[in-house]
């Protein structure tokens, strides 16, 4: 089998055989075929696409590329969660305890951020000595004893992805549907749980900027979750506003405690509670209706935010700051960001607003960059509320002054005013079953 050939097929719009895949992805694993000819083949994925038959392939091939997680010792039906991220983003904090209290495992493997802000993995790490660097064994007894633990991916977890990922993001090949459902459901299928809640984001702040597009995703997905055996289910969220108050890791740890105390914000309250219900009727809880209240009812109980507390105790961290959140870390200056002019706020761009709170040190520029665990916003109005001129609307966070200006640049392309009042946008958009 010759490289050439199969590239030369996928150019001609032709469909690739399991075994040309699997040879594909065996060659940029071993190193055996080389970045231009990979590089070469992501292009004609690319233009030409891929069926639901050559999607699974690829994504079973990839997923067997490394090391799979073994869940099997861990008792009941394990649920995973998958966010194709958005601003303000901390569901993981809050749906990972609310669906654990109530006897569903909750074995979650997460990411670093790169760009707008912080992963899961950087929020978590905000809260004092906790630690995400667990070995597959300590992992696997952590989910076994309290039924939750959120750790970073480890460094064997779908290795071909890592590499068809690094040169995607450098040949113009991230935005396709059949490359974007494999690299993220690879992932999915190595980390061993039995079903898979996917919750695509949609908007400015999201990927997938149109509802058509997250449609095409969450189906490609969720056909992929079928073909492997797995029972999985998309929900399609908005992101044209910030999903709840908080851009920032510690900000949105914050926030997520809020959330689990019957204190946050609506719209994050809502959106958590849909994916707590989806991952509960997946798991047999009962009707999507019952689920719903029984993760609102764990929230009112306290159930929720006490499994919180186990969690971090269980990882090594400070479990006392889900009784006293000013044991976070807490930016040096802080600068209010005032209305332009009175009306009603028309919108706040997410993805203005999440490149605001990375130059303020909350998000990653390159791989390298360093994140500042206190830095971030606060919104004080949401779209749909009235603002006077000079009005404070949003906090900014900062641990050195100078960081504030270029920041506010962005603040100024991302806050929308205007003198009729927006109408609501649906929070949940569609769920692909």
């Amino acid at each position: 089998m010759r490289m050439v050939d199969i590239i030369s097929k996928k150019k001609n719009g032709l469909g690739l055989s399991k075994e040309e895949i699997e040879f594909f992805v065996k060659g940029i694993t071993d190193g055996s075929i080389p970045d231009y000819q990979a590089s070469a083949l992501l292009m004609a994925i690319c233009l030409k696409g891929m069926d639901k038959e050559e999607t699974l392939n690829l994504t079973l091939s990839m997923a067997a590329s490394g090391d799979n997680i073994d869940l099997s010792e861990i008792p009941g039906i394990k649920v995973d969660k998958h966010s194709t991220g958005g601003v303000g983003d901390k569901t993981t904090i809050i749906l990972g305890p609310i669906v654990a209290s109530l006897g569903v495992p909750v074995a979650k493997m997460s990411g670093r951020g790169l760009g707008h802000t912080g992963g899961t993995i950087d929020k978590l790490e905000a809260i004092p000595s906790f630690t995400t660097e667990l070995s597959q064994r300590e992992f696997v007894s952590i989910v076994k004893e309290i039924g939750l633990a959120v750790a970073g991916q480890t460094g064997n977890l779908v290795p071909a992805d890592k590499k068809l990922y690094a040169l995607r993001d450098v040949t113009a090949t991230v935005e396709s549907i059949p490359l974007i459902a494999s690299s993220i459901m690879s992932k999915k299928l190595a980390s061993g749980a039995d079903c898979i809640v996917l919750d695509v984001k949609v908007g400015s702040g999201a990927f997938m900027k149109t509802i058509e597009e997250a449609r095409k995703l969450a189906r490609a997905m969720v056909d992929i979750g079928k073909g492997a055996g797995l029972r999985t289910v998309a929900v399609i969220t908005d992101m044209d506003r910030p999903l709840g108050n908080t851009v920032g890791n510690a900000l949105e740890v914050m926030e997520a405690i809020e959330v689990l105390s019957e204190n946050g914000p609506d719209d994050i309250t809502e959106v958590c509670i849909v994916l707590a219900g989806k991952m509960l009727e997946l798991a047999g809880k009962g009707s999507f209706d019952e689920c719903r209240t029984l993760a609102g009812e764990a929230i009112k109980d306290g159930r929720a935010l006490r499994k919180l507390k186990e969690m971090i105790r269980a990882q090594k961290g400070r479990e006392d700051v889900v009784d006293n959140i000013e044991l976070l870390p807490r930016a040096r200056y802080t600068r209010e960001y005032t209305a332009s002019s009175s009306g009603y706020i028309e919108a706040i761009i997410s993805d203005r607003l999440g490149i605001a709170s990375m130059l303020l040190g909350a998000g990653r520029a390159t791989k390298e960059s360093t994140i500042n665990p206190a830095a971030g916003i606060v919104l004080l109005k949401k779209p749909g509320d009235e603002v006077k001129a000079g009005e404070p609307i949003i906090v900014l966070h900062a641990d050195d002054e100078n960081l504030f200006q270029n920041s506010v640049k962005e603040l100024d392309k991302a806050v929308i005013i205007s003198v009729k009042k927006p109408q609501n946008a649906n929070l949940i958009m569609d769920i692909i079953e």
